[in-house]
């Protein structure tokens, strides 16, 4: 593929939310929405590099979306029950649609998809599944790393819950209060793990997918205005403020800066004040979550001026109270970190023992290990640790990290 055809790519993917929630809004079928989007798109690359973009890609991408739906409804000769359906939407097929088009319509449909995929007739890990791969476009794969799952597993859950919307004849009419206050706990599911694929990528050229990490902070932003007294989403967007925040510290030249060696005058202080605000106003509410202990966990980070001044007890304790609400494999790994400084690597090293089935495919698990049994100058099995990460498909940026600690190791084990 080429640069420009790249380009365009990450154009679409910024489009897509948009695009499909107003197909969905109109069509009321999730996967013809995705079909006519990707048909869309696909017209888009014969055209746009010649013709030069159009001035609204949203409006042209939603135009050639819907005919592409309407001739394969047509197809399919189910025009007359859906007439009533596109007479209503046929306003957008208007020459003037880009005057019509109107951000805040675009995100009352955001919210809506999102509302749709956590329907309570699929399971709790299916609708996360389900809102990943249509609302924030994310692949098989992606969502297979979040949920530490094989990809065919998890191919099987999405065409499972697909099947289940489609034969409940789930509404598409926006849920009312009550229903988005059940579904909200699972909405905010998919924004974290959104905001974590986009964070620390699972794979593919770039470590930080930077509109998937600016598209949750912004439906998190619209969700906190629909709900403004929940503590936990008022924590969840601290915590996205707070990672996002290090975004241009956390790479340089195309390597991956740890947190320790960051450079902290990058670090964007306007996010971390406003996560901060954000935080105290949801601890003031004493009902504490998973959300609220994360971003407490970053707060601690992000107020130290230097890596030795982190008050490293502190996160330790806040990770003990995060794996009594959350008691993952994921957040243990993560509190024998803090336990490393409080109490030194061997300590840490006694964690990660019963993980090792469990997070045996989750590559920061063997980093992790790696880096304690340096400490405990253990070079030759901390190596044999690095590659088992290198095994796991790392990005690019992380795959030069992961290469400079081996070469770390065997200097260690060749200091000749």
């Amino acid at each position: 593929m080429t640069d420009e055809h790249q380009w365009l790519q990450a154009r679409f993917a910024d489009i897509r939310p948009r695009a499909l929630a107003a197909l969905v809004r109109r069509f009321r079928d999730l996967e013809l929405a995705q079909d006519c989007f990707a048909t869309a798109c696909v017209r888009a690359l014969d055209k746009w590099p010649e013709e030069g973009l159009p001035n609204d890609p949203l409006a042209w991408l939603i135009t050639v979306a819907g005919n592409a739906g309407i001739d394969t409804l047509r197809r399919q000769q189910r025009i007359a029950e859906k007439s009533m359906l596109l007479d209503q939407g046929s306003e957008l097929l208007d020459d003037g649609i880009e005057d019509q088009l109107d951000n805040q319509v675009f995100r009352d449909d955001i919210l809506r998809l999102l509302f749709i995929c956590c329907h309570p007739d699929l399971s709790p890990q299916d609708q996360s599944a389900l809102a990943l791969r249509v609302v924030a476009g994310l692949s098989v794969a992606e969502i297979a790393s979040a949920f530490l799952v094989k990809r065919k597993t998890m191919e099987q859950r999405i065409t499972r819950a697909k099947h289940t919307v489609a034969k409940a004849d789930v509404a598409f009419a926006p849920p009312d209060l009550e229903q988005r206050h059940r579904r909200l706990n699972t909405v905010m599911l998919m924004l974290y793990l959104q905001f974590n694929e986009g964070w620390s990528a699972s794979g593919g050229n770039a470590v930080i997918k930077l509109p998937l990490c600016e598209e949750a902070i912004r439906l998190a932003r619209l969700l906190l205005e629909l709900f403004p007294g929940i503590s936990e989403l008022m924590g969840l967007l601290a915590l996205f403020l707070l990672q996002h925040s290090r975004r241009k510290a956390r790479v340089c030249d195309g390597n991956l800066i740890p947190l320790a060696e960051q450079d902290r005058s990058q670090w964007d202080q306007m996010q971390i004040s406003e996560a901060s605000a954000l935080l105290d106003k949801a601890l003031r509410h004493r009902t504490p979550g998973t959300y609220q202990i994360q971003a407490a966990i970053a707060a601690v980070h992000s107020h130290a001026a230097t890596d030795d001044a982190t008050d490293w007890e502190e996160i330790e304790k806040l990770y003990r109270a995060l794996y009594l609400l959350e008691p993952t494999p994921v957040v243990k790994l993560n509190h024998a970190s803090a336990v490393a400084q409080v109490a030194g690597p061997q300590a840490a090293l006694d964690m990660l023992a019963p993980l090792s089935e469990s997070l045996d495919s989750y590559r920061w698990f063997h980093t992790a290990k790696a880096s304690f049994l340096m400490d405990l100058s253990q070079p030759a099995k901390a190596k044999s640790a690095y590659q088992q990460a290198l095994e796991l498909n790392p990005t690019p940026e992380e795959r030069r990290f992961i290469d400079e600690k081996i070469r770390a190791c065997e200097k260690s084990l060749n200091p000749l």
